[in-house]
């Protein structure tokens, strides 16, 4: 292509779904990008649902073609491009599913790309909202519709395997690297555990698939296993263990171990595998679809004007690892995206754009710590590690031809704190002082929540009941103050992040040492410290391991935030649930002694202490905090309480108006649950607003 004028079909349209489509193409004047777009089908979303102000949506599904020019310099950070097949036009050839949930009619609509996790949207999540008047109270509000988002998922992820038959992810089939024709191998390693004794054991991430091993079978392959992510690995003799074959034409993902794996043991497989993938082609498929979609009519109507990402958990990592790697800004070095909301992602990146790279790993307490999550720098300013020298900033290779950068949300929960060591955001790697932050940056702790919502009416594999705080009406106030910022520049809330100036991050110690006695919780001493990695001298530059297990040198220095008198965090965006609250709510869960890692905390869970009722019950147990008793005068006082913080959040913006009454309702309810719960209970269905079986 090389500048030449070429045109570009941007859909072969065909008959479908009662829709009568036209054929379109466009001339396009590209080196590389979006090659062309297939649509294989189109319908109405929700059976033609009326979004009072929007009108209708429809949602397509479609099939992207991208080419990829190897000697671009905006695809120079893609590591092993320039070992992938190529066209007649010397050009990297690929493709990707994509779904797209639009209005049916021109509006100033904001895309909102959903950088999917795992194959699965999480955007849907905005939707999410509980109705105390129906059985089960869970509904879907029609927020992102109602407010006139375009929603746009697309595969960017390979290792990605379906839970059931009825589970379509979105998986992506990355060009695959040789070096010239001829075979690449390299060594993999895979870190497993298990949640009971099982003589069988996926050695993959989470719904995880495998890279094949260079010999079926490999008798040279290793197995080990470990107490301790520290302990010396131990290996297993080859003849007690071998891969369980499969039947769809897969890698296998299983092994098998004669006498069984136990809990409590970290196992690790290590093998040679062949064929890597370019996985970093996955990051470049989101931005140049981005890229033709702001700069293409499509399907009967304008691009639009705006564009925001929202990622959580693996997908926010992706956010970062986009920023770092400059997948924000096109081939023309413009931005294709205008702002990001990157939700639990921690400090880390991931393992998202080197040599047999595996999207699904990061890095935590137990296991999944050799890999390359945890990475420097950190942070959207400029930093510097005072141990290595090294000086950078996430947002290096992030700027347009104008020196500009997308507008973002770094947005945390306490769970990352003690989990995904989140701290860094904020301090330098040692911990020792507060780092500026770009000027068009945001950080925001969400006060007391955990990973994820995870209702339960038991401790499962935890020792205390999970937190309850829904975070999706704060989380509904951050995506629209985004949009309003990147729209017209309306100033967001300023950050709320835990801070060394203002005292409110402190070191696990002190953390404990400040944390209320007597109340039935007992703090974890070891939150997750991420160390400085040596993966080899053509790492940093090429993106190959050389070093397998990597070489670990000094530690981070990680801290979390302060807890109050009741022990719930001091810092950030607190909630509804935590300005007026019920009990205490903490970002770490201890597992229990079941799962064999009673010294470790869970990766995903919260805790919730709720208060004494009475101030008999409080001195009957000892407990320090004051009872509900005390602190409101009734049940009408409680809800009073509750109506003036929320009518104060949504003054802040970090409650949205139709939210209030959903909040309040749901506290009031807690409330009642709360009272006529007895302390000698320790199931934890009083929690939850549903009947569990």
């Amino acid at each position: 292509m090389n500048g030449t004028a070429k045109t570009l079909h941007i859909v072969r349209w065909t008959w479908v779904c009662g829709f009568a489509l036209i054929a379109l193409s466009v001339p396009y004047l590209a080196r590389a990008g979006v090659d062309h777009v297939d649509v294989t089908e189109r319908k109405p979303f929700q059976h033609g649902k009326i979004f009072p102000g929007i009108g209708t949506y429809e949602e397509i599904h479609g099939h992207a073609w991208f080419k990829l020019d190897p000697n671009s310099k905006a695809n120079s950070r893609i590591v092993d491009l320039k070992y992938a097949p190529r066209d007649h036009e010397g050009l990297v050839e690929f493709s990707a599913d994509f779904v797209l949930v639009r209005p049916t009619k021109a509006i100033d609509s904001t895309l909102l790309y959903d950088v999917n996790n795992r194959g699965h949207q999480v955007t849907d999540s905005f939707n999410f909202g509980l109705d105390l008047n129906k059985k089960p109270p869970f509904v879907d509000t029609g927020f992102l519709q109602r407010n006139g988002f375009t929603v746009l998922a697309s595969a960017w992820q390979w290792d990605v395997k379906p839970e059931n038959a009825d589970d379509h992810p979105l998986v992506f089939t990355p060009p695959t690297a040789t070096d010239h024709g001829r075979t690449i191998t390299g060594k993999v390693a895979n870190e497993f555990t298990v949640e009971k004794p099982a003589d069988t054991a996926s050695f993959v991430g989470i719904d995880g698939r495998a890279y094949a091993a260079a010999i079926a079978d490999d008798a040279s392959a290793v197995l080990t296993q470990r107490a301790h992510p520290d302990d010396p690995r131990i290996a297993v003799g080859r003849d007690l263990w071998h891969f369980v074959a499969t039947t769809d034409k897969q890698p296998p993902t299983e092994i098998a171990l004669k006498g069984g794996f136990k809990p409590g043991l970290i196992y690790e497989l290590t093998y040679t595998a062949r064929d890597p993938y370019v996985v970093g082609a996955g990051l470049a498929s989101i931005r140049d679809l981005l890229s033709w979609f702001r700069t293409h009519p499509f399907a009967g109507l304008p691009p639009p004007r705006h564009v925001l990402l929202f990622g959580a958990s693996q997908t926010g990592r992706l956010i970062t690892q986009m920023l770092y790697d400059g997948f924000d800004v096109d081939e023309q070095n413009k931005l294709v995206f205008d702002g990001a909301l990157s939700l639990v992602a921690g400090s880390g990146r991931g393992s998202f754009n080197h040599r047999f790279a595996f999207p699904t790993r990061a890095a935590n307490l137990v296991v999944d710590r050799d890999y390359p999550t945890d990475l420097f720098p950190f942070t959207t300013a400029r930093e510097r590690d005072s141990i290595t020298g090294k000086t950078g900033s996430l947002l290096a290779h992030a700027r347009d031809a104008n020196g500009k950068a997308p507008k973002l949300f770094l947005v945390n929960k306490s769970t990352e704190f003690w989990g995904r060591s989140a701290s860094l955001l904020q301090t330098t790697p040692d911990g020792g002082a507060d780092v500026s932050e770009d000027p068009n940056t945001r950080r925001y702790l969400l006060t007391g929540i955990q990973h994820f919502l995870s209702p339960s009416p038991t401790r499962e594999s935890t020792v205390n009941c999970s937190d309850p705080i829904d975070d999706l009406p704060t989380l509904r106030a951050l995506l629209i103050d985004l949009d309003r910022w990147v729209r017209n520049g309306s100033a967001p809330p300023a950050d709320a992040y835990p801070t060394l100036a203002n005292g409110t991050l402190v070191t696990a110690m002190q953390y404990a040492q400040i944390f209320p006695k007597g109340i039935g919780l007992t703090p974890p001493s070891n939150p997750f410290v991420p160390e400085r990695l040596d993966f080899g001298a053509r790492f940093d530059s090429q993106g190959l391991v050389d070093r397998l297990p990597p070489k670990h040198g000094q530690p981070y220095s990680v801290l979390v935030p302060k807890p109050d008198t009741d022990g719930t965090d001091i810092a950030g965006l607190r909630p509804i649930e935590v300005s007026v609250p019920l009990g205490t709510y903490t970002g770490w869960n201890p597992s229990n002694a079941a799962t064999g890692f009673d010294w470790a905390f869970d990766r995903f869970e919260g805790s919730f202490q709720p208060f004494a009722r009475t101030e008999a019950e409080r001195a009957s147990s000892g407990d320090p905090r004051p009872s509900l008793a005390v602190r409101y005068k009734s049940r009408a006082d409680f809800i009073e309480q509750t109506q003036a913080a929320a009518n104060k959040a949504v003054a802040a913006h970090q409650l949205l108006p139709e939210d209030v009454n959903a909040v309040v309702a749901a506290q009031g309810a807690f409330y009642d649950r709360i009272m006529v719960h007895s302390p000698s209970d320790l199931s934890c269905k009083y929690l939850w607003p549903i009947k569990f079986p």
